[in-house]
This record gives C-alpha cells, structure tokens and sequence, in this order.
C-alpha cells in the first residue's frame, strides 16, 4: 500500500460501491435507459427509391404484396400499389382537420382475405368540437377507383372538445380476437390521469368495439371498463413484436419521448412524472421519484418526435430482425432499436432522412417503406444497398 493511503473500512467500501455502482444503476432503471443525443449517420445501408408523392401523408397499411393503403390527414385515403399507382377511395368521413388532427392510421383487419374489411382512424368534427374516433368498413376496388362501403363508426371519444395530439394508432393482437387504440390527451394533461376520460389512454376493444369482458377494469363500466393502460401523453407509435410483446412510443414535452412495453393496468405516469421538463422550463417529477409509476424502457432527451413503429422480419434485411423502426419527425431520422437477452431495448442506428418521417412500414417482400410528413411527401422504398 502506498504511504498516506489508509485501508478502507466494510462500511466504506459499501458507501463507495454504492455511490459509485449500485447507485447509478437504480437511477438508470427507474428512470430507463435514455438513448439521448447522437449524431445521425448519413452512411445509409439503404437505398431510399421514390415511389409516390402525397399531401401530408399519415399512415401506411400494406394489403398484400402488390397494394397498401395510405391515409392524408386532410381526409384523403389512397390506395397505391407497389409501383407507385395512385386510386382514390371514395366515401371517407369527413375529418376535422387542422394542426396535428385529420385523417389518422389504418389497418387491415385479421380476416382481411374474407371480409375486405378495414378499420381506420379520424378526428371527427361535431357538437362541442371535436374528438378520436375509429371506424371499420368493406373495401371495394375497381380499376378507376376503390369505395368504403357499410362505413361504420365504432367507438367514438365523448364528449368533444379541442387541442391536438389525438393519437389513433391501431394495433391488432397477434390472435386477431382484439384491437388496441391508442388516444393522446389533445393538450390537456390532467386527462390523462382520469380513467372516466378516454383521453391519454390505451384502449383495448373488440373487433366490434364492445368492450373484452377480461379488460383490467371491465366490472367498472363505462369508458375505464376500456382502459388498458392509462397516463400517456402523445403516443403515435403502437405495435406487436415477433414475440407478442406489445411497445408503445410517445412524445414527451421539453425532453423525455418514450419508448414504453404495455402491460395491463398499468399506469406510465403523465403528467405526475416525466423525463422532460414543460415547455415554459417548469419541471416535472422523473420517474425515479414515483416507483409506484411505470418507467419508460428506453427515452430519449433531447427529443427526436417519433412516430411509426414497425417491427422488421423481413428476408432483405436479415440483421434488422427482431428489431423496431421508428420514425422521427423533428429529428428527421430513421431509428433502428434492438433488443438485448433480457429483452431490455437500445437504439443501435440513427439514418439522417433529411425530411420529417412520419410512418414506417414493411412488406411482404421485407422491404422498408417511409412516409415524409410534408406536402408533397415522398412515399420512399428501402432497399438494401
């Protein structure tokens, strides 16, 4: 030992481990892992190919391997085949358009190839204002032209009123029994913690929109009957990994966007807690100073405004299985995360894009295809390079 050091006592070394170690440790578990801030790299593994050109496009749905659906938020849904023809469909409800609301996400239902069926999300105009709404119909398609027939709202966000960040992403179990929707808290915060507000939420519903008699408070009635998850902000990202894990992305305020794993019941904490700060600077609680709240597993601060979220497990690209894209807005980046053994993510990649990205999709044939969030906004392929 060397002359002046003197030996560290049991007592001082557990402090010393504690504050060196242990310490930092449970920080970063309560509060998750925060990917922060990272350049982008502009050396793609891709190539990005132009198909098509849209107003304000919001959502991508592939039907099959030849034809998707995609939705303008202004109250527009297409459907575009792989080489880039454009059909219009006709008899879309009329979207309450403005800021972030319009013409939301669509999905093919799980039964699809039998009943043409589809379901889609808007924000409705009306009484009072405005507010989410989901509805299902019949896909009919002609040479000139594709229809919703039998167009049917079935659930509906009550009562109305304003703000943006609805939400209205959908998301099929890999049963094909249920649907999840998620619903911002369009600006007002405290909904968010409300289960009798169908705002700030994740909802679980039948494919009818009845409520699932297993739902965590399905004895209560009324909205909370068909609250899966409560305490979101501004999700625009929900999906099913290839082990029917369910993920969930949203934006934070000032900092703090998360990447969350959904679990029934559970309450994710906005706006009693965040890893981000309001955009006047006044702070909010982390995480960390409510264990009783569900931590986001990965965040990131500052923000990269994700949306979309696909899960690849495709054939093109064979190292990206298993892992989720995302797609980032502000940060105009495509975001590949991957997860480790115990299932705990991290973000591996970050694309420069050099344009707002609003939707990630993959089709049949493993290809990713993107969607810019601008007028016009390209409708991009990605291929390996």
């Amino acid at each position: 030992m060397k002359q002046g050091m003197r030996p560290v006592s049991g007592l001082g070394l557990a402090v010393l481990l504690w504050g060196l170690v242990i310490a930092p440790a449970v920080a970063r578990a309560a509060e998750g892992e925060n990917a922060g801030a990272r350049a982008a790299s502009t050396s793609l593994p891709f190539t990005a190919a132009p198909v098509a050109a849209f107003d304000t496009p919001w959502a991508i749905a592939f039907l099959d391997g030849e034809q998707m659906l995609i939705t303008e938020k202004p109250g527009r849904m297409w459907l575009v085949s792989v080489r880039g023809q454009k059909i219009p469909v006709q008899n879309v409800p009329q979207v309450a358009y403005g800021g972030q609301n319009g013409l939301l996400d669509v999905a093919q239902s799980p039964d699809f190839a039998a009943t043409g069926r589809v379901y889609f999300s808007y924000v409705e105009p009306g009484a009072g204002g405005s507010g989410l709404a989901l509805a299902r119909a019949r896909l009919v398609k002609g040479e000139a032209a594709a229809r919703l027939d039998d167009v049917d709202v079935i659930w509906r966000q009550l009562p109305k009123g304003q703000g943006s960040q609805p939400g209205g992403i959908i998301a099929f179990a890999p049963d094909g029994r249920h649907l999840f929707l998620t619903s911002g808290d369009r600006r007002r915060p405290e909904t968010a913690q409300d289960p009798d507000i169908a705002l700030g939420k994740v909802l679980r519903l039948n494919l009818d929109g009845s409520t699932p008699a297993d739902n965590p408070m399905a004895g209560q009635g009324g909205v909370r009957a068909q609250v899966w998850t409560l305490g979101h902000r501004n999700p625009y990202g929900l999906a099913f990994a290839p082990d029917g894990k369910l993920w969930l992305h949203e934006m934070g305020p000032r900092g703090g966007d998360e990447l969350n794993l959904i679990e029934p019941g559970r309450n994710y904490g906005w706006p009693l807690v965040s890893n981000g700060d309001n955009y006047d600077g006044t702070p909010i609680p982390r995480h960390a100073t409510r264990p009783d709240l569900q931590a986001p597993a990965l965040y990131w601060t500052p923000i990269v405004a994700p949306a979309g979220l696909a899960f690849y497990d495709g054939p093109l690209f064979p190292q990206w299985r298993n892992s989720a894209l995302i797609g980032g807005l502000a940060s105009r980046v495509l975001i590949r995360v991957t997860f480790d053994a115990a299932g705990a993510p991290h973000e591996s990649d970050r694309w420069q894009m050099d344009n707002r990205i609003r939707d990630v999709a993959v089709s049949p044939d493993g290809a990713v295809w993107l969607i810019e969030d601008r007028s016009p906004g390209r409708l991009l392929r990605l291929t390996p390079r």
